[in-house]
């Protein structure tokens, strides 16, 4: 088996996630640790009500110039707090 560096995701679909970049291993994502920091910080924002998901997906977009759909960010958020969370609308 294999060793993977640390934080390598497997590639599931042909989607590349925010975050993550391509890497030499084939089906796999290498982390971009700059845009990994950046949803963090956006994540704790929007968990604690002090922005919107628009202003977090533009913000995404200034900060580390790749951009996220307000749709894509909601997404991620309910699929990683639970969609029974209000705050996120």
């Amino acid at each position: 088996m294999m060793m993977l560096p640390d934080g390598y995701i497997k590639r599931k679909t042909s989607t590349i996630p925010f975050g993550y970049a391509e890497s030499d291993i084939d089906g796999y994502f290498k982390p971009v640790l700059e845009e990994l920091e950046a949803l963090d910080v956006v994540e704790e924002m929007l968990n604690n009500q002090e922005i919107s998901l628009q202003t977090a997906s533009d913000w995404l977009g200034y900060k580390v110039g790749r951009t996220m759909s307000k749709a894509g960010l909601k997404k991620h958020m309910d699929k990683k707090y639970g969609k029974t969370r209000q705050t996120f609308a």
